[in-house]
C-alpha cells in the first residue's frame, strides 16, 4: 500500500502521483465504464502525473458527473455510416469488411495494384 501524500499544485490543478489520486476522482474512461461523463464544460478536477511528468491523466468529480445519454436511433444510423465511410475503399468503391488503414489509404487489393 502506498503512503498518501498531499498533492502537488501543477497549473492551478491539483496534481497527484500515480496510483494516488483519492477516491471520488475518476478518469473519462472511468467514468463511461460507469455509464457517467462530465458534465458540460466541466474543467477537470485534478490530474496525475507519470513517467516524469510526461503523461498525464486528467480526473473529474464522480458526484458532478451525469448519466451519459441512449443511442438514439439517429446516433446509431450516424455510427452506421461513419463505419460504412471507414470501411469504403476510395478506389474501388467496394466495402472492404474492414476498416481501410490510414497508411494505405485503399483496401488491400487496390494497394497491391497500385503498388510496382
Amino acid at each position: 500500500m502506498t503512503k498518501a501524500r498531499a498533492p502537488q499544485q501543477d497549473h492551478g490543478v491539483p496534481t497527484y502521483r500515480y496510483k494516488c489520486a483519492p477516491l471520488g476522482l475518476f478518469t473519462r474512461r472511468q467514468l463511461r465504464a460507469r455509464d457517467l461523463c462530465p458534465s458540460k464544460g466541466e474543467d477537470p478536477a485534478a490530474e496525475i502525473r507519470w513517467r516524469r511528468g510526461r503523461r498525464v491523466a486528467y480526473l473529474y468529480r464522480e458526484d458532478q458527473a451525469r448519466p451519459v445519454g441512449p443511442m438514439t436511433p439517429g446516433r446509431w444510423r450516424s455510427h452506421h455510416a461513419m463505419m460504412l465511410a471507414r470501411r469504403t475503399c476510395p478506389l474501388c468503391h467496394q466495402d472492404a469488411g474492414y476498416v481501410i488503414p490510414p497508411s494505405l489509404g485503399s483496401c488491400w487489393p487496390c494497394s497491391d495494384e497500385a503498388a510496382p
